[in-house]
């Protein structure tokens, strides 16, 4: 995955499929394709007001789990009166080792979550909360397994 400077508030986001139309990637930020493209697709404003929520909440999940990278939420409506949300996690390079032994010296984790959500939902049955919990037991998995194969052969 690449990641791409929203020159419009100076920060960066990740690059995929689903933030895609032509050659132009629409930034969760300043909600502007960049490279500029005039009829792209844009949420509707009810799905981008849920989309910026799920982009702070995903925000500090990746600093909590991750400590550092890049993260991105996109959204977009489907066909079934519903809504389909696509959550990236970018994180690049470790060198915080410093030549411990059992930790990474280098390494990079790419995550691409898609979730299909009922938009007819009431708002109290919390879809990012359902999403979020969803995510979080999808990124644990590899984590863990990770963790035991890698990390415990270094004991």
């Amino acid at each position: 995955m690449q990641v791409l400077c929203d020159v419009d508030c100076g920060k960066e986001f990740i690059l995929c499929e689903y933030n895609r139309d032509s050659d132009s990637y629409r930034s969760p930020w300043s909600n502007k394709y960049h490279p500029p493209l005039e009829d792209g697709p844009y949420p509707s404003a009810k799905l981008r007001k849920l989309e910026i929520e799920a982009k702070d909440i995903f925000g500090i999940y990746l600093d909590q789990y991750y400590e550092a990278g890049f993260s991105s939420v996109y959204m977009w409506e489907d066909e079934s009166e519903g809504f389909v949300a696509c959550f990236l996690i970018k994180k690049d390079r470790s060198k915080t080792a410093h030549g411990r032994r059992g930790y990474l010296e280098e390494g990079a984790w790419d995550a691409i979550h898609v979730v299909e959500m009922n938009l007819n939902l009431p708002a109290a049955d919390g879809h990012l909360c359902n999403m979020g919990k969803m995510i979080e037991e999808m990124e644990s998995k590899p984590r863990y397994s990770l963790d035991q194969v890698y990390f415990g052969k270094t004991k």
